[in-house]
């Protein structure tokens, strides 16, 4: 069973950068889409960055300009790097692949 392990969450000021990391368990296939979701206490998980390869991307629009995903597939990892932090990126960070495979999540607080 394939597993995804998020790290790099933590506590930033506004303005402040946080790169988001996520390694799967085993070898992925590129073609498939990795992606960073973001979900606050009583609401729906959203999508904030996919990448399906290594240089389709695409975000949501609240995140555009300040976060950028990327991959390393011989590393089988994804990073979320997010800068210019505001305080609506507060949220828990989760991995998914390939839509069915979720991380335990990463929690990013954004605080003066």
């Amino acid at each position: 069973q394939l597993q995804l392990v998020e790290s790099g969450g933590g506590l930033v000021q506004p303005g402040g950068s946080l790169r988001l990391s996520c390694t799967a368990s085993q070898s992925i296939r590129s073609i498939y889409a990795m992606g960073w979701y973001r979900q606050a206490p009583g609401k729906q998980r959203e999508l904030v960055a996919r990448i399906t390869g290594v240089t389709k991307t695409n975000y949501t629009d609240s995140v555009k300009g300040r976060y950028t995903i990327t991959s390393n597939n011989a590393k089988n990892t994804v990073y979320l790097q997010m800068n210019n932090l505001k305080f609506e990126d507060k949220d828990s960070y989760f991995c998914n692949y390939h839509g069915g495979f979720w991380g335990q999540g990463t929690q990013v607080t954004v605080s003066s």
